[in-house]
């Protein structure tokens, strides 16, 4: 339901923001960007993540070089909430509404995320799967499931680096399992949505102590992190609803004060070349290829 009315308000000259994933497939997707362009509004995506302070700080270790080189990016979704084959068809199951399924859903997100903070990818290698083909609509009628329940992909980023995708609506005790983990030159940082005021960091040269080495939690709160100027004191945490606010105060900066939405906003060019990801994730599992990514 993007499509008509997101391009009805770019043409009454309206600024947008609007929910993930912009839109069913990358054509459509296309249509609304051109839009969003040719009215010259601002425009973004509701990719939320990128505004949980601890993700923008592993932004600003990548961004300064802190990190170095990157080698691997590994993120994961995962979800419980389809598992149960009694579970009814909803219109997330139905591709003709929803486009995808766990690749839309979820997949997108984390996509998102590696583009954000890795860099543009160059190929994927993919699988995809319907564990429950058939379930039964609200009329009680057998309905055939027409999306992906859960997907697998190897990225290979322009940058050298290497990626992993993992998204699953059938992981039982997995609520909103939304990590990854980013292998660097100087070090390893690793993130879990369900901790999101933590942040675990591993540096290569620092201090050695056999009995202590590894991983380090960093509480996200401090004043000089990122957003907490305008929350609580320390430890003092925000929760999933404050990225929403995060996301909205940028979008209206932007449009107050005449700014850009990216780099740290998604705008509607970063909903398109998702919408290329992932229909080149489903493209690569239905032939059984590496699909390169062409914007």
């Amino acid at each position: 339901m993007h499509l008509e009315p997101n391009v009805a308000a770019a043409k009454a000259g309206k600024h947008i923001i609007s929910e993930k994933p912009l839109g069913r497939n990358a054509e459509e997707t296309k249509l609304m960007w051109d839009a969003a362009v040719k009215a010259g509004i601002k425009h973004q995506v509701a990719f939320n993540y990128r505004f949980v302070p601890s993700i923008r700080l592993v932004k600003q270790l990548v961004d300064s070089g802190k990190l170095g080189r990157i080698y691997h990016f590994r993120a994961t979704y995962l979800q419980e909430w389809i598992a149960d084959p009694d579970f009814p068809m909803v219109w997330r199951l139905d591709a003709s509404v929803a486009g995808s399924g766990t690749i839309g859903d979820l997949g997108s997100h984390i996509i998102d995320l590696g583009r954000y903070l890795v860099g543009e990818p160059k190929s994927v290698m993919a699988r995809t799967e319907t564990f429950i083909p058939e379930r039964k609509g609200a009329d009680g009628k057998i309905e055939k499931v027409t999306v992906d329940d859960a997907f697998q992909a190897i990225v290979e980023f322009n940058n050298g680096a290497f990626g992993t995708l993992e998204a699953s609506r059938f992981c039982p005790g997995r609520k909103n399992y939304n990590t990854f983990e980013i292998n660097a030159e100087h070090g390893s940082v690793r993130f879990n949505l369900e901790a999101l005021n933590e942040l675990e960091v591993f540096w290569k040269h620092g201090p050695v102590d056999k009995d202590t080495m590894g991983f380090t939690k960093v509480l996200v709160s401090e004043s000089y992190h990122p957003f907490w100027s305008n929350w609580w004191p320390q430890g003092h945490f925000i929760g999933w609803e404050h990225t929403f606010v995060h996301e909205l105060a940028h979008f209206l900066d932007a449009i107050v004060n005449n700014k850009p939405v990216t780099p740290h906003g998604p705008d509607f060019e970063d909903g398109y070349k998702n919408a290329v990801i992932c229909d080149a994730i489903l493209n690569s599992a239905s032939s059984r290829r590496q699909v390169d990514i062409k914007y």
